[in-house]
């Protein structure tokens, strides 16, 4: 028997268990201390009550043998047409038409960003921004895959573009962009999907924050772009958009126009999931199917405009100190320089041991975030205004060099 020796070449801890472990850590040896996070990017708002009057409902026909629910329905890979139709819906506002096929109910966008490699060779190139959501990575590791970055930094507002003497097979985007918080607009994602094309390459789209964008200028989904559909796979989340991190359900789509060696990607997403996922539960997918109602939309709005209020109040707090950053407006994300010339994780253990705040050191993203660091706007707003002001009290405007 042999193992998978490509599990040696990972980091030994991933990040955000690290930044959990240093915390945990300082807050047992200051019990006097009250630790403030802003770094995992979890909700702290509840469900929309629209959400929990569905799920009540299913939980109800679950009770009945005559409404029970056991698997879901496999023509349409176990997501219930009235899920899907509700997401499809969603895109046809932002001016996308999707058929019910090319929708794929799943547990959340980091399982699939995962499970997706599934239908491709390891013999494939995979190209990633760095900084980057170490998932991206991490499971490409794991399949030995040769992995290339795109630079992304401060000259170009880490946002890269494609380099034509770059060839790749697999490429990840991510807008709006974790860690970053920067956001693609549709001419400059028009350029990534006619590299795609050019390259014969997949793009795999991640976009988990969409919901958080309110420029016009800035693209909602890759098929707003032409021909994206031709090369670009798409995968969502409910867990920002509704608050679903503790009830996990995702999507994501494949269009049919996907071919590949003469090959439906679609069909082959399709097998993967009938073989190796049994779909997510009734009572969640009710839920789901609640969030894109007229309803849904305005109270899920009423929770993202407590977050983006949050956004506001951290990118108020840097403005003030005169330090650099970007994300903050259409992410729910805050990327700050780090002052003084420190190191990620220097600063890290300063703010921790000076503010007792947490955030996310940009080197665990990859090596272009080093001198970074990554704050959240998923907390409190009470939480958020004291760690501003516990910040602020810090690192002086005039004080920093």
């Amino acid at each position: 028997m042999k193992i998978n020796h490509h599990f040696l070449d990972l980091k030994e801890n991933y990040l955000f268990s690290e930044v959990g472990k240093r915390a945990t850590a300082f807050s047992e040896a200051h019990p006097d201390k009250r630790v403030i996070r802003l770094s995992i990017g979890d909700v702290t708002r509840p469900l929309p009550p629209v959400v929990i009057s569905a799920m009540h409902g299913a939980v109800e026909e679950m009770g009945r043998a005559e409404s029970f629910k056991g698997y879901g329905p496999d023509r349409y890979c176990y997501g219930y047409p009235s899920l899907i139709d509700s997401i499809r819906s969603s895109y046809a506002r932002k001016g996308v038409s999707l058929k019910r096929e090319e929708v794929f109910i799943s547990d959340g966008a980091k399982s699939d960003l995962a499970n997706i490699l599934d239908i491709f060779s390891g013999e494939n190139t995979v190209l990633v921004p760095d900084p980057v959501y170490p998932v991206y990575v991490d499971t490409n590791i794991m399949a030995g895959r040769k992995i290339l970055y795109a630079d992304a930094n401060e000259q170009n507002g880490f946002l890269p573009m494609p380099d034509s003497a770059v060839d790749a097979d697999i490429i990840y985007l991510c807008s709006p962009n974790n860690p970053t918080g920067a956001a693609y607009t549709r001419e400059q994602l028009a350029v990534w999907v006619n590299y795609a094309l050019e390259k014969n390459a997949v793009i795999l789209y991640d976009a988990a924050y969409e919901h958080f964008i309110t420029d016009p200028e800035l693209a909602r989904s890759i098929y707003e772009v032409k021909d994206a559909e031709r090369c670009a796979i798409e995968l969502c989340s409910y867990s920002k958009t509704a608050g679903f991190t503790g009830v996990r359900c995702g999507y994501t789509v494949v269009p049919q126009a996907l071919v590949r060696e003469g090959i439906s990607l679609n069909k082959l997403w399709a097998r993967r999931q009938s073989t190796k996922f049994n779909g997510v539960s009734y009572v969640t997918q009710m839920g789901a199917a609640s969030v894109f109602t007229e309803e849904g939309e305005r109270q899920i709005e009423e929770n993202l405009n407590y977050y983006r209020e949050n956004a506001k109040i951290i990118s108020d707090c840097l403005d003030g100190l005169g330090i650099p950053y970007t994300g903050g407006k259409n992410s729910p994300y805050i990327w700050m320089k780090c002052p003084m010339g420190m190191k990620s994780w220097e600063f890290f253990d300063f703010l921790l041991e000076n503010a007792n705040v947490v955030g996310t050191p940009g080197s665990g993203f990859g090596k272009n975030g080093e001198g970074y660091f990554r704050l959240t706007a998923f907390g409190t707003h009470e939480n958020t205004r004291e760690a501003c002001a516990r910040i602020q009290k810090l690192l002086k405007k005039g004080s920093l060099s």
